[in-house]
């Protein structure tokens, strides 16, 4: 688990940490996919760090199949993420900025299932996301997947970002 460090471009004083997750819908587009973290307790969309090596739909297919056991195609782009003003800090003390794509993916095969990194998954509407815990960044993926916006979303300041 990290620490969030919030301030004025506190982001220069990490690296940057390219992510990417995936948001997977039911058949009816009605419901989303979200995996409960490990680390923290907290509600996701599956998702995790690029390894050296990987291009972003090898890595996003990856994470998935990490964190749910199911086999993805990735679809397209939903949105890009980042925020200057905040930071990951690790007990490795390692300090992370976040740039995170966030895709649209579709489950080809596979067994939904827990893992060393999700402890509970569910599909979940709109109505049902609010009463799940979620940091900001997890739920503004979730609510721009469900938008349907066939443009990309680039969120330069996620951290600063206001929801509805």
């Amino acid at each position: 688990m990290a620490n969030i460090i919030v301030g004025e471009r506190i982001g220069r004083h990490g690296h940057l940490g390219v992510g990417c997750s995936a948001s997977i819908f039911d058949p009816l587009y009605e419901k989303t996919l979200m995996i409960r973290r490990a680390d923290n307790g907290k509600w996701a969309v599956p998702g995790g760090y690029m390894k050296a090596g990987e291009n972003f739909s090898e890595a996003c297919a990856r994470e998935v199949l990490e964190e749910t056991g199911l086999h993805v195609i990735v679809n397209r782009l939903i949105g890009v993420y980042t925020s200057p003003n905040l930071l990951l800090e690790y007990k490795d003390g390692n300090k992370w900025q976040l740039v995170v794509l966030h895709f649209k993916a579709e489950a080809v095969s596979g067994e939904l299932t827990t893992s060393d990194e999700s402890t509970k998954f569910g599909y979940f509407s709109m109505n049902e996301l609010h009463d799940l815990d979620m940091n900001i960044l997890d739920k503004l993926r979730v609510l721009d997947g469900f938008s349907r916006n066939q443009e990309t979303f680039v969120r330069d300041d996620f951290a600063n970002a206001e929801l509805i």
